[in-house]
């Protein structure tokens, strides 16, 4: 399979996808750290895709997605953002209310 489309499925397949470096409890790199505790203190279950690992999914994600660092956090097929956009969309309460949305629809 081409690895947009390995990208689009992971995508649609997860509600709420945060693409890290190294995995939610053994985070490679600050930022994803930040980002993965913030998403877990929402409380709710996320998939994860380790790019260090996928050496393909880190070349290619940042063109599909049209950002080019790392984390990147995909909620019900849109593009949430980075670290930064992550803890400021936590520190103001939205992140919960979004990722909580999300993990309701993918249980109904």
């Amino acid at each position: 399979m081409d690895i947009i489309e390995t990208i689009k499925e992971q995508i649609a397949n997860n509600p709420v996808l945060l693409y890290m470096k190294g995995s939610p409890n053994a985070p490679q790199c600050g930022f994803s750290a930040r980002a993965s505790q913030a998403l877990m203190a929402c409380g709710e279950k996320f998939a994860y895709v380790d790019i260090l690992q996928n050496p393909e999914i880190r070349s290619n994600l940042p063109k599909y997605a049209n950002w080019p660092t790392f984390p990147q956090l995909w909620v019900n097929g849109e593009l949430v953002g980075g670290s930064d956009i992550l803890l400021e969309l936590y520190e103001k309460g939205e992140l919960q209310q979004i990722v909580k949305s999300a993990a309701g629809k993918a249980d109904a």
